[in-house]
């Protein structure tokens, strides 16, 4: 149980800072749509939790070994961040918080696998933090511990996007501001990827 929740603790520790994923959880839970939100926060757990599995079996170790697939990766996933940002810019003009909103399963699927698996920096780092961790660990200790640490993504998301949409009414004349300030921190994550793909390439 203490290594449950040793990395249960670990795992909210890990998710909770802002960073790409949350915002993207937020502004898809500015909406009225819940089966929108509940469909993409089930998608970024699902992929937050399969890279949180990956790198703790040291998947960041590929990455690091062949830079090609680490460019490939890094050119990827800065041009489809920029797209996300671009695409919530364009957008906000027009925004109206509605009930019914149309939308693709493929599209929350790609935005939610890019915001996930197109870091390989936080591929990396992760692979680093948890594969240390695993070192540390022997046995069945080892598996409550990254059980820990996928029941804090399940958890974190899950709350995330019920406060942002619970809170809807209130943050109302907000949405525009709290989307413009997701696009520009997405821009920010494509043009730091953008920077690092260059920077390997030099």
């Amino acid at each position: 149980m203490i290594y449950f929740m040793q990395g249960l603790l670990f795992g909210l520790a890990y998710v909770m800072p802002i960073g790409i994923q949350n915002m993207y959880v937020i502004n898809s839970a500015m909406q009225r749509n819940v089966k929108i939100i509940c469909l993409t926060t089930i998608f970024v757990i699902i992929f937050d939790i399969s890279l949180a599995i990956s790198c703790y079996l040291g998947i960041g170790i590929l990455l690091d070994k062949y830079q090609f697939l680490r460019d490939f990766v890094m050119f990827i996933g800065a041009m489809v961040i920029f797209y996300i940002a671009f695409d919530l810019w364009r957008t906000n003009s027009k925004l109206e918080i509605k009930s019914t909103h149309d939308y693709r399963l493929s599209k929350i699927i790609v935005s939610a696998f890019s915001v996930a698996w197109l870091n390989p920096q936080a591929i990396i780092d992760g692979s680093l933090i948890l594969g240390s961790f695993r070192t540390s660990l022997a046995g069945d200790s080892s598996i409550y511990f990254i059980i820990g640490v996928c029941i804090a993504s399940c958890l974190w998301f899950s709350v995330l996007a019920f406060i942002a949409h619970k809170f809807i009414n209130k943050l109302c004349r907000f949405v525009k501001y709290i989307n413009l300030i997701c696009a520009i921190i997405l821009f920010l994550y494509g043009l730091n990827l953008l920077y690092m793909f260059c920077l390997d390439l030099l």
